[in-house]
This record gives structure tokens, C-alpha cells and sequence, in this order.
């Protein structure tokens, strides 16, 4: 099995074209590309949805996503639950998956612990409505402008937010977890930045990285 992890896709996903991640023409379904949260894929919870959700599944690889603070919960809820590789997720599609909150699976030998979701009060340039007839336009102006979209463990929101971190019960929480808990990497996504912020800490937003 090999693994990938990438980071917010808002559900756009031309990163996954075989001219942009060409690596996939070696891949089965049973390798598995990890998004680390804003998946965005189930955005209207209907046949509009239709085209990137099938897009996805035509890949030769498996997605298999955390859900972050920009999702359309109601619509996820809707999908099927299942048991895979210990842990449960939600079926959208035979081979594209959400992993559930506060499960851990076991892929290739590893151990992944996933918590995903974040508090949409910590937005201070605003709260985005997927139903808004500009919600394109507004993502696309706030992504442009650098707008903190989300939240992580409260130390590290610090370091990359600094003034305009608002610490809150969630990122207390993951704090917490990464000290009581031995791990090797926590890998995040939701600032929209490529970065290792310390050395077991790695940002992802549109880079694609394999796991060895």
C-alpha cells in the first residue's frame, strides 16, 4: 500500500489529473491518498455534486478524507457508515471515503489517528455560506487576501496566526493530544501554506506528499 497526503481541496480537484500527479499511473485502489480536511467534495448534497465525487472515483487510487469546518455536514450524515481497516467511515463513493472523527486505522502498517472539523467562530474574516449566490467569488477574494480560515493546536495557531490567533477549546484539545500522545507526524491542513512548522508538524495545502 502506498500513501499520499495532501491538504484542503474545497472541491476543486485538478491536483489529482494525471498530468499534475502523475505518480498515480503506478497506483491501485488499494493505495490511499489522505486529505487533511475542507474536502468539499459533498458541498450540495445533491447531483451537482456528481462530477468531482466521480471524478475522484475514477481514479485509480482511494480517497479517504477528514472533514474540516467547511463541509456540508448535513449531507455527509447522509451517506452510508462502514468499518475499513479498523476504523469507520462514511461511504460517498466505492473508493472515496471520510474518515470519521476520533477513529484510528491501520494503512500499510501505520497508525493513523484522525480528528477532523475545526470551531467556525475562530473566522475573523468572516463566515462563508455554501448557499450564498457569491460564495465563489467571496472564497476566492478571502483566499486571495491570506483570511485565517481555520484552527489547529492552539501552540502552533500561534506561531502561524501570531495577534489574530483566537485559541479556543478545540485547539486546546489537539494541543493536549499532541502532548500526552507519542506520535511521529501530525500532518494538518486549513492554513493554506506548504510548510513544516516544527520538525513533527507538517502544513499542507496543495502539495501532494508520499509517505515512506
Amino acid at each position: 500500500m502506498e500513501l499520499y497526503i495532501t491538504g484542503d481541496t474545497h472541491g476543486d480537484f485538478s491536483r489529482f489529473r494525471p498530468e499534475s500527479f502523475y505518480e498515480q499511473e503506478r497506483l491501485t485502489k488499494e493505495d490511499v491518498i489522505l486529505v487533511a480536511g475542507d474536502f468539499g467534495g459533498v458541498w450540495y448534497g445533491d447531483s451537482r455534486d456528481d462530477a468531482g465525487l466521480n471524478f475522484l472515483d475514477s481514479r485509480p487510487f482511494t480517497t479517504a478524507f477528514v472533514s474540516g469546518n467547511h463541509e456540508n455536514y448535513d449531507a455527509l450524515a447522509a451517506y452510508p457508515q462502514a468499518e475499513w481497516h479498523g476504523g469507520r467511515v462514511r461511504t460517498i463513493r466505492p473508493s472515496v471515503l471520510m474518515l470519521e472523527r476520533g477513529q484510528v486505522f491501520d494503512l500499510g502498517g501505520r497508525t493513523f489517528f484522525t480528528m477532523g472539523g475545526a470551531s467556525s467562530h475562530d473566522i475573523q474574516d468572516g463566515v462563508l455560506e455554501p448557499d450564498a449566490p457569491d460564495f465563489l467569488w467571496r472564497f476566492q477574494w478571502l483566499n486571495a487576501q491570506g483570511a485565517a480560515f481555520h484552527c489547529g493546536p492552539t501552540s502552533i495557531q500561534n506561531d502561524l496566526l501570531g495577534p489574530l490567533s483566537k485559541p479556543d477549546a478545540l485547539t486546546d484539545f489537539l494541543e493536549e493530544i499532541g502532548q500526552r500522545c507519542q506520535f511521529k507526524y501530525h500532518f494538518f491542513g486549513h492554513y493554506h501554506r506548504n510548510e513544516i512548522v516544527r520538525k513533527k508538524c507538517v502544513l499542507l495545502y496543495e502539495q501532494i506528499i508520499r509517505l515512506k
